[in-house]
């Protein structure tokens, strides 16, 4: 897969847990944090999405619009977000279309045995729709910081 830094970023339409629609062309006016993450109420799942609830302010007061995205169902996600007070959109993306347009399904290994998984990856994409950051090493407990952090030293 390409690196996708400096470069369009691919296009989506999905469904939030509200089962509303959500598409990049939604944001224009923001910068977008689309967050890929393997599967909802996993223990690093939880905590990189409580990370980004708990952060949620600061990153709105940087025009940061935060979009988690997921293979789990619109159903998955509700309860996801109900359980952890989730103040931001969880995308489903059942077909893993948008997972693979942006290159996070990949070859997994578990005791052994290997499987596709969607890899914990996040792209910053700017207002012009454009990737800036690629983020390939995802922490879940200092990724919200991390953004903050790049997002203020880059642009305020």
């Amino acid at each position: 897969m390409e690196n996708l830094k400096g470069k369009k970023a691919p296009d989506f339409t999905l469904l939030d847990q509200d089962g509303n629609s959500q598409s990049k062309n939604d944001y224009k006016e923001n910068f977008v944090l689309l967050y890929f993450y393997p599967k909802d109420m996993t223990p690093g799942c939880t905590v990189e999405a409580k990370c980004f609830r708990d952060s949620l302010n600061d990153l709105k007061a940087s025009n940061v619009q935060v979009l988690g995205v997921s293979a789990d169902s619109v159903k998955s996600h509700k309860k996801f977000a109900e359980e952890h007070n989730l103040n931001f959109p969880l995308l489903s993306d059942p077909d893993k279309e948008t997972i693979k347009a942006y290159g996070v399904l990949k070859e997994k290994s578990i005791f052994g045995k290997k499987y596709m998984g969607i890899s914990r990856e996040s792209f910053l994409i700017g207002k012009d729709g454009h990737v800036i950051k690629h983020y390939a090493d995802v922490k879940p407990a200092l990724h919200a910081e991390e953004v903050l952090a790049d997002i203020n030293t880059l642009y305020n």
